[in-house]
């Protein structure tokens, strides 16, 4: 057949087997598996083209490791020309053979992070006076706790995650008061209805909260005397000293969640693995594996030095999932671990080692499929690839199908 070189190895008589026939009769119908008839006395290939048949193979091989390199990109985008057709019948058996197997793929990525308190936020006052309390760093601070104190007056903890930004008092309403409402009933207040409407109820209730907690009992709550928050903090650093002046701008502290969080950058180029909400598996550093899930994604510009282009990252954080892996991660104040992102998952799909695709000329990926001792070109549609293997589906593929590989 023009076009073809002719693979037979040399039996020990240093004779080489006859074309095989067409697998016609054994594929499945609508599996175009047929070619021409071969002549009476094909011609014996010289040494130059038995090279290039070995060179042309190796370029399918490559072809195909491309492909995998592109992840879940098809075969056909890449429009590579190849020398086998599935309307061909293949000269010889191939050097090696594998089956197609069923199981599931995962094409997953491992990237680097690291273990910490996540991100770090400023506690800033809003208070006019001078700092005479402040926590230590590590410090943990719950829900109606002391944070830090001006002119011996606490500035208190309280949970929400909308900012103080004016005094509340009666006849104000709005999301802030029942943000504070929630908080006096989570403290053991009542007499008063959790809404967003600032009533002399919440007055009284915010009267008595003053007295416990060593305030004027005016039945307003001062800017800046509350600290919110979306839950109990640690004190990661601080930014004044006791003693110091402080006024509305200033930082006092910055803080952090009380639960560890694993933070990694990844390359532009793989922001397909970080979608919020994914799971992911972290292996700590005693190799311990625990579940996290996306927090958050975002990009950042890193500038360039030595008069290098700024490269774009993409950080993702990952929070550990369940009191078992905050558990584990406790020891470590910060660590480096491991982050395993799945990006892809095909279940129960059938799979072949990529390594056995073959470039077919009319486009398209084929595999060589071995039965009775002859061997044909199938087209197989791609799927996922992961892990070396490719996910393929066709006419006369099926679970335990013979096909060929390279050396």
């Amino acid at each position: 057949m023009e076009g073809h070189e002719d693979q037979r190895v040399a039996g020990p008589d240093g004779r080489r087997p006859e074309a095989r026939e067409t697998l016609t009769d054994q594929a499945p119908p609508g599996t175009p598996t047929s070619g021409p008839e071969d002549p009476p006395n094909p011609p014996q290939p010289s040494r130059r083209q038995r090279r290039r048949g070995r060179s042309r193979r190796t370029k399918i091989v490559a072809a195909a490791a491309v492909v995998a390199a592109g992840g879940a990109a098809t075969a056909a985008a890449l429009n590579l020309t190849g020398d086998a057709t599935s309307e061909q019948t293949a000269r010889g058996l191939p050097p090696n053979t594998t089956k197609v197997t069923r199981e599931t793929l995962r094409d997953t990525q491992d990237a680097d992070g690291v273990l910490a308190y996540g991100e770090q936020t400023a506690a800033t006052s809003r208070l006019q006076g001078t700092l005479t309390g402040l926590p230590k760093s590590g410090d943990q601070i719950t829900r109606g706790k002391t944070v830090y104190r001006v002119d011996d007056k606490p500035v208190t903890l309280m949970y929400g995650s909308r900012p103080m930004y004016r005094p509340l008092r009666s006849g104000v309403e709005g999301e802030d008061v029942r943000q504070l409402e929630r908080n006096l009933q989570a403290l053991g207040y009542d007499g008063f209805t959790v809404d967003d409407e600032y009533t002399g109820d919440t007055a009284e209730a915010v009267r008595e909260w003053q007295d416990d907690r060593g305030l004027d009992e005016t039945g307003v709550v001062e800017l800046g005397r509350v600290l919110f928050t979306p839950g109990a903090i640690r004190v990661d650093s601080l930014e004044a000293g006791e003693g110091d002046p402080t006024s509305p701008g200033r930082k006092v502290l910055n803080y952090t969640g009380t639960e560890k969080a694993v933070t990694v950058q990844l390359e532009a180029t793989d922001q397909r693995l970080a979608k919020e909400g994914a799971d992911v598996e972290v292996t700590m550093p005693d190799d311990r594996k625990v579940e996290g899930r996306v927090d958050e994604v975002s990009t950042v510009i890193e500038p360039g030095g030595n008069g290098e282009e700024p490269q774009t990252k993409v950080e993702v954080t990952v929070e550990l999932r369940g009191s078992g892996a905050q558990k584990i991660a406790a020891p470590y104040a910060m660590a480096a671990v491991d982050v395993t992102f799945t990006a892809g998952t095909r279940e129960n799909v059938l799979t072949v080692p990529i390594a056995a695709l073959l470039a077919l000329r009319e486009g398209g990926f084929g595999v060589e499929v071995v039965q009775g001792g002859r061997s044909s070109y199938v087209p197989v549609r791609t799927g996922l690839f992961a892990d070396g293997k490719v996910e393929v589906s066709g006419n006369g593929i099926a679970e335990g199908t013979v096909v060929g590989m390279p050396k």
